[in-house]
């Protein structure tokens, strides 16, 4: 069985298609969870991909993590800002954080420029939109091959190079 990586979406994320798009692109949470499922496929991860408008029901799955979860991937949304009570729960989870966001968080609002997540995060991907979960995903894989000792899958192909001198 692959390992799980948690991939958790806060606020606001369940309307991404039709809030904001010139932000946040037109893609839905759906289309990126089929995403993050190839993704990690391809990785030799399975992910368990879940939303929430709720600061503590997110709490909540951090903590259930801390026993059933290999890693997690995070997009806090408005709670990265936020959020101390994620942050704890997040660094007492002692599993492997990588941050994301859609939107480059360091080109908008002073107050968006702030992550508490981060202070738990071994890495943060930001402003490359759906692709940002793809990058975590891979680098989530390298992380756990790394304590584990194995190598990552890759069911892909490698494309092959050509070099020149």
């Amino acid at each position: 069985m692959p390992p799980t990586v948690l991939v958790l979406n806060g606020p606001n994320l369940n309307l991404l298609g039709s809030r904001e798009p010139e932000i946040y692109g037109h893609e839905t949470l759906s289309d990126i969870a089929a995403l993050c499922e190839r993704a990690a496929a391809t990785l030799g991860l399975a992910v368990d991909f879940r939303q929430s408008n709720s600061e503590a029901e997110l709490v909540g799955w951090v903590q259930e993590a801390r026993t059933t979860r290999a890693g997690i991937i995070l997009n806090a949304g408005a709670f990265t800002h936020t959020s101390v009570a994620l942050l704890d729960a997040l660094t007492a989870s002692a599993l492997p954080v990588i941050e994301v966001h859609l939107s480059n968080i360091f080109r908008r609002e002073e107050f968006r420029r702030h992550s508490y997540v981060s202070l738990a995060a071994r890495g943060v991907i930001c402003g490359l939109g759906s692709q940002g979960y793809e990058l975590a995903l891979a680098a989530m894989a390298r992380l756990l091959a790394k304590t584990s000792g194995k190598k990552p899958a890759n069911k892909k192909t490698p494309a092959k190079v050509k070099r020149t001198r």
